[in-house]
């Protein structure tokens, strides 16, 4: 059996997995970051109030590229054709091409528009708002695909080369997962090796998003470690077009189905070293520091979504009567258009708040854009189920039968479908948890991480005992009080609605979560990592709190700049009333819950102690192998790579 066929994989220990992961990531904080300190008990308002804003002349060019695009996608893009034939007319990103719409983030020296994360952002936002899957298209070509790692790693006889062509011509797309490894990177069996100025790929790629139509590649295969190559996985730019390389399925999904995903294989291919991307052994680290800002993108059509979820709800429920009156005058519907109202203002204020950032370059967001993320595609697909609800049985029905039947065509159960996958889609919630996770405990585990570490020696342990005796000697008093208890703090936020309250309660509730963390540290030490129900709701806490932060902070810029001000503060005020109910029950989970008699359970089903439970049914699921032969060599299928030119 070959060695990189599912069942046998490189044998990667929990422990050496968590080492490549490690590796990975950013080591050290060079830039203040507003997350970090609010999980460490630290309610930074400074750092992101008074709002930052793009300059005049970013936003001048940014607001001409929008009304370009807005007349587009309302002229040229029939979105109910999208979903009805499963693809994007050619013509359509012909359109976006002679548009700019692929070179939106790349520099215009290189022929891209220039445009900064915030104006991106929202340009996704409207292209997404016609169709989903023009937004996927272009994210994955500029958020992940060839130009972001390129300007982030690249040579700069690369992004001559490259650059120009995504910016007007080429489709790009990120070859990362295969079909046994997902999250858990360690264990890439795509390998480069080299071979004299070249490398030679072999290995399959799944879920290749824009690989069937993509022109170039950034792929992450693992370089052997050899005489002269230090190894590990590696970034390189593959064209699509080389000999050996192979589209072999276009991949159907339940939603965004105007996508063009795929399965690539590579056998054979050679590919320049002047295309490997960065050093030997980089890969993860590229991707991950690509994901910083390239994650942004997905908050970008969660808002789109709450956006078009609130029109919905607010045209319908008005139309809509029961008993005498409209269907919105009765509470448990409008609770419903509340929440979609309430959570829309959020999460624009979240992603406007964490792209500006971005652009600044002041910060490190690494934790704000993962943060996003998680939240925007968990609210997301909340406001789409109560659109759905709130329409009733028309909720559930396709656009195309109520059309078919004299109705408004309203495609509230698409959304529902195209929304799922954003909570998988570039890190899965679980993951962004314990990535997060990670991020948020990083100061303690600087400090005391040998403590609890089994491999370390007694005197590693008494030097971390000694550093962390002095750090936490330092913290922990500051975790007492701070100006949340102060009647008067942040004045500047009360108006007609007083928000100054709800940024008290930012401030003394990050010191609560910080007491919270030492607090489940203390108890469990080295196996706090496998408190991952635990670690979730920390997580999940600090999501709300930045929202609410964020929130508070956009109402006061909109009622700065005479902006729908009044009507901003009471959506902020709507909203971290309602985030504190869902923060205090979180506080209450952290110590009240099912965890210890859930993983019993889990293995008792493992085991088979309650397959008599699953009697009684049939399996419509059909015969083959839970995940795909993937084993190198030539290509037995037909190349569907479907280049647009």
């Amino acid at each position: 059996m070959s060695a990189s066929t599912p069942s046998s994989r490189p044998a990667v220990t929990e422990r050496e997995a968590r080492e490549v992961a490690e590796a990975a990531r950013e080591q050290h904080w060079r830039k203040p970051s507003f997350a970090k300190e609010l999980f460490l008990g630290r309610f930074r308002l400074d750092l992101i109030h008074p709002h930052p804003l793009p300059d005049d002349e970013a936003a001048q060019r940014g607001e001409e590229f929008l009304a370009k695009l807005r007349d587009f996608v309302e002229t040229k893009v029939d979105p109910a054709l999208i979903e009805r034939e499963a693809r994007i007319p050619d013509e359509v990103i012909d359109g976006l091409k002679e548009l700019g719409a692929f070179g939106m983030k790349i520099d215009t020296k290189y022929g891209g528009l220039g445009l900064g994360q915030v104006y991106y952002n929202k340009a996704l936002t409207l292209a997404g708002s016609a169709s989903p899957a023009i937004g996927v298209l272009l994210s994955a070509h500029q958020s992940i695909g060839v130009p972001q790692p390129l300007k982030l790693f690249g040579t700069q006889e690369q992004r001559e080369r490259f650059l120009p062509r995504c910016a007007r011509t080429d489709i790009s797309a990120f070859l990362l997962t295969e079909p046994d490894v997902g999250s858990d990177p360690a264990r890439l069996a795509t390998t480069a090796v080299p071979d004299g100025d070249d490398y030679v790929l072999d290995g399959v790629k799944l879920w290749t998003t824009n690989g069937v139509v993509a022109d170039l590649l950034v792929v992450m295969a693992r370089v052997p470690k050899s005489e002269g190559h230090r190894g590990g996985i590696t970034a390189f730019v593959v064209e699509t077009n080389a000999p050996g390389v192979t589209v072999e399925n276009r991949n159907a999904f339940m939603g965004l189905r105007g996508i063009e995903n795929g399965v690539t294989r590579f056998h054979q291919v050679r590919v320049p070293a002047a295309n490997r991307v960065g050093e030997e052994g980089q890969g993860l680290k590229i991707a991950l520091t690509t994901l910083n800002t390239g994650r942004l993108s997905l908050p970008a059509s969660c808002v789109a979504a709450g956006k078009w979820c609130l029109k919905i709800a607010r045209e319908w429920s008005a139309a809509r009567e029961q008993w005498g009156k409209p269907v919105a005058h009765h509470e448990a519907v409008g609770s419903k258009i509340s929440f979609i109202a309430a959570t829309t203002f959020a999460l624009e204020a979240v992603t406007d708040l964490a792209s500006q950032m971005a652009d600044e370059d002041r910060n490190d967001i690494r934790i704000e854009g993962a943060l996003a993320k998680l939240y925007a595609s968990e609210m997301a697909w909340t406001m789409a189920d109560e659109l759905v609800q709130i329409r009733g049985g028309r909720g559930f029905e396709t656009a195309e039968s109520l059309r078919a039947r004299g109705e408004r065509g309203v495609p509230a159960e698409q959304l529902l479908r195209d929304l799922r996958i954003n909570r998988i889609f570039e890190g899965s919630t679980e993951i962004m948890h314990l990535l997060i996770a990670r991020e948020a405990v990083d100061a303690h585990l600087s400090v005391a991480g040998d403590l609890i570490d089994p491999e370390k020696s007694l005197g590693d342990k008494a030097r971390a005992g000694a550093n962390a005796g002095v750090f936490y000697a330092k913290w922990l008093p500051k975790l007492v009080a701070g100006p949340g208890r102060l009647p008067a703090s942040y004045g500047e936020f009360k108006h007609e609605v007083d928000l100054s309250g709800h940024l008290r309660y930012v401030e003394r509730t990050a010191r609560k979560l910080a007491r919270s963390t030492f607090y489940a540290m203390s108890r469990w030490q080295g196996r706090m990592e496998s408190k991952q129900g635990f670690l979730g709701r920390i997580v999940d806490i600090g999501a709300e709190l930045f929202a609410m932060s964020a929130s508070c902070v956009r109402a006061e810029l909109l009622r700065s700049q005479g902006d729908h001000g009044r009507e901003a503060y009471q959506l902020a005020d709507i909203f971290c009333r309602q985030a504190r109910i869902r923060v205090e029950e979180l506080f209450t989970r952290l110590w009240t819950n099912t965890d210890d008699l859930d993983r019993k359970v889990v293995k008792g089903v493992l085991s088979g102690t309650y397959e008599w439970l699953e009697q009684g049914i049939v399996d419509p699921s059909g015969e083959g192998p839970w995940i795909a032969d993937a084993t190198p060599g030539p290509s037995q299928k037909e190349n569907v790579h479907r280049p647009i030119r």
